[in-house]
């Protein structure tokens, strides 16, 4: 019973710790801390928007393709419905798609190349093999080749994001294992004769958290690229998202229109805020957790 309490007590003060490092990380960067800012300000927006900026659900043509106004802050689009509302609810879909796929992906990926690097032997050599594979394909044009095939959904486009992400993180992963296993806890551990998933799960992957942080806002990144690209091109159910707006605006001629071209350039701000924010935290954790970036 005291073994398991002090368990707890100990995987709880890593992970404070771990939550400690991160706060400071990014408080301590000018940088990281405007993308954070931005990025709690996009999550807040997100979740409350639903009860304060309810989207329009029925058009009004007396009102299509307005110019700012008191009434409409940032105008109106196609279907005369506000600009604003779309643009505080465009988010939210981005946002928890990004974030289920990094967590898929790295689940994979983590998992997979910490095994391969603390195996070794065939098993590593094949997982090598297979990943540099993987690697030379190239992911946007085999997304594009994969929707003509089957009907992408949220759901089903996170797996498949997360599939196709795994051999990168493997990649990195293996290689920030093999230095940890030559540590003395870690040949401690195997002299000790603790399992594998143990030596792992417990041993290795706690050490490794600001790294995984760090990959994990890089994976959020790309996976927003890629599903606004998908929508730009039409190839994803068009739902509500900033994907989405910028796909309609862009159909419906808005780029002639300037008395209305905030219907275009609204989400495509929106979107390289979120991405940029991403950039700052990403690069503000890497400063911190990766010794010879620091100066």
């Amino acid at each position: 019973m005291a073994e398991k309490v002090y368990r707890t007590l100990s995987s709880s003060g890593r992970a404070q710790r771990f939550f400690r490092q991160i706060w400071y990380a990014i408080s301590h960067d000018r940088v990281g801390m405007i993308g954070f800012v931005i990025l709690a300000v996009i999550v807040v927006l997100s979740v409350i928007s639903p009860a304060v900026f309810p989207v329009d659900v029925e058009s009004d043509p007396s009102s299509i393709l307005q110019g700012p106004s008191a009434q409409h802050i940032l105008g109106t689009d196609h279907l005369g419905r506000d600009i604003w509302c779309q643009i505080a609810n465009g988010g939210r879909e981005l946002l928890v798609l990004s974030f289920v796929t990094a967590v898929l992906g790295m689940l994979i990926g983590v998992l997979i190349g910490a095994f391969s690097a603390v195996v070794g032997g065939r098993f590593d050599e094949i997982m090598l093999f297979l990943a540099d594979v993987w690697l030379s394909i190239p992911r946007f044009p085999l997304l594009v080749v994969f929707s003509a095939f089957f009907t992408l959904n949220n759901t089903t486009l996170a797996l498949v994001l997360a599939i196709l992400s795994w051999a990168g993180i493997f990649r990195t992963v293996r290689s920030e294992v093999l230095s940890l296993k030559e540590r003395d806890y870690i040949e401690v551990a195997f002299m000790q004769g603790l399992s594998l998933g143990h030596i792992v799960i417990k041993e290795i992957l706690p050490n490794m958290m600001g790294f995984l942080a760090v990959n994990f806002t890089l994976l959020m990144r790309s996976t927003i690229y890629s599903q606004v690209g998908l929508v730009f091109l039409g190839l994803l159910p068009l739902e509500q998202n900033w994907g989405v707006m910028i796909n309609l605006a862009w159909t419906q001629g808005v780029i002639y229109n300037p008395r209305t071209i905030l219907y275009l350039l609204a989400p495509t701000v929106m979107i390289c805020l979120l991405i940029l924010s991403l950039v700052w935290i990403g690069k503000a954790l890497e400063d911190v957790f990766n010794p010879s970036l620091r100066k």
